[in-house]
């Protein structure tokens, strides 16, 4: 009888012990759920359209606007697109073509000109759920050079075309084509002859080199662009015209998978923009995300100690963009001024050009 009781007795207690485990399971369950639930629209974008020696005395009451603007309708085509569930390579394809559409920046229709008075585009893209990436350099008759970056990515074996080849695969993909005409504008030609002319005259004193003119102020308005979808998808994309009377068919880190461009699910997004041999040099897109993944660093860390330390020791300035995977942000710049947007799931809406805060 005994036995019976202590069995019953037990019985009694592991069923109740059962019964409490499944309760914490099923609030557990409930929790990640809700977690789950909270995150699952989490999304976000950031952009850039160059960085440089910008300065709020220098800008026009006018021009400033326009920048502003143009900056505010750009993130503002992409985050329509996250909100109603597009992917991230999406809307950062279509931000991109906004600037590229746009005279005020350096990249598309405001490239500006070479040496020979002719405008050589480069573009990168690349998506964070698979690390695929594609890259063109040097075109010239592509209208929207990432969208050209893009079908590299997609639909060829490579990541990097350059020059007439690109161009070829461009009309075989039926991409827009367009007379470089298309590109030419009144102030970056402007542009081009100051440049020239303080070149003729310290040469003729003998005080310069081709590459000390102006140079930190030549190769500046990049566009780029990061972005976190509602899938969880990173991906990032940067597009320029190089910089201003640059010879030999020279190229910067924007097509530079790594320098200009980096996008891993498994950390951030990052878009470059500033002067590309040391962003070359310092492979910074993927410093950062590399910072982040075998350091434990967090975004705003990782990009600060990149660009004010790294990239400052040796010599280079400029700026990055970047989301990561829980769609924090940063805008980080070692010059007086980048121009920069960003909008969050919540819509919120930051448009920035200056160093301080605006």
């Amino acid at each position: 009888m005994k036995k019976i009781i202590i069995y019953v007795f037990s019985f009694l207690i592991l069923s109740c012990q059962n019964e409490q485990k499944n309760k914490e399971q099923a609030i557990k369950t409930s929790e990640k759920k809700e977690e789950v639930t909270a995150t699952a629209d989490n999304f976000g974008i950031v952009l850039h359209g160059g960085a440089g020696t910008i300065l709020k005395e220098n800008m026009t009451a006018e021009k400033e606007a326009a920048y502003k603007t143009k900056l505010e309708e750009a993130i503002k085509v992409g985050h329509s697109i996250l909100k109603n569930g597009g992917t991230s390579m999406e809307a950062v394809q279509k931000t991109i073509n906004v600037l590229e559409d746009s005279p005020l920046f350096n990249a598309g229709k405001g490239a500006v000109f070479t040496n020979d008075g002719i405008n050589e585009l480069d573009a990168s893209i690349m998506d964070g759920s698979t690390l695929d990436a594609g890259a063109v350099a040097g075109v010239t008759t592509v209208k929207n050079p990432i969208n050209l970056a893009i079908e590299v990515m997609k639909n060829s074996p490579h990541v990097m075309l350059s020059g007439k080849g690109a161009e070829q695969f461009a009309k075989e993909r039926t991409l827009e084509i367009v007379d470089p005409k298309y590109f030419y504008t009144e102030e970056r030609m402007k542009s081009l002859e100051r440049v020239k002319e303080k070149i003729k005259n310290k040469e003729a004193n003998k005080t310069t080199a081709f590459y000390d003119i102006d140079i930190k102020d030549s190769k500046f308005g990049t566009v780029g662009c990061a972005a976190l979808d509602k899938q969880g998808n990173l991906a990032a994309g940067t597009s320029t015209g190089g910089m201003t009377n640059k010879k030999w068919n020279r190229i910067g880190d924007a097509p530079i998978i790594g320098a200009g461009t980096y996008a891993n699910n498994a950390t951030c997004a990052v878009s470059s923009t500033g002067w590309g041999e040391y962003f070359i040099r310092a492979m910074v897109a993927h410093d950062i995300s590399a910072l982040m993944e075998y350091k434990g660093l967090s975004l705003n860390e990782a990009s600060e100690l990149v660009i004010q330390k790294k990239v400052a020791d040796l010599g280079g300035d400029g700026g990055i963009i970047a989301i990561d995977n829980k769609g924090n942000v940063a805008m980080e710049f070692n010059t007086a001024g980048m121009y920069r947007a960003a909008m969050n799931a919540s819509g919120e809406l930051t448009v920035g050009i200056y160093k301080e805060n605006e």
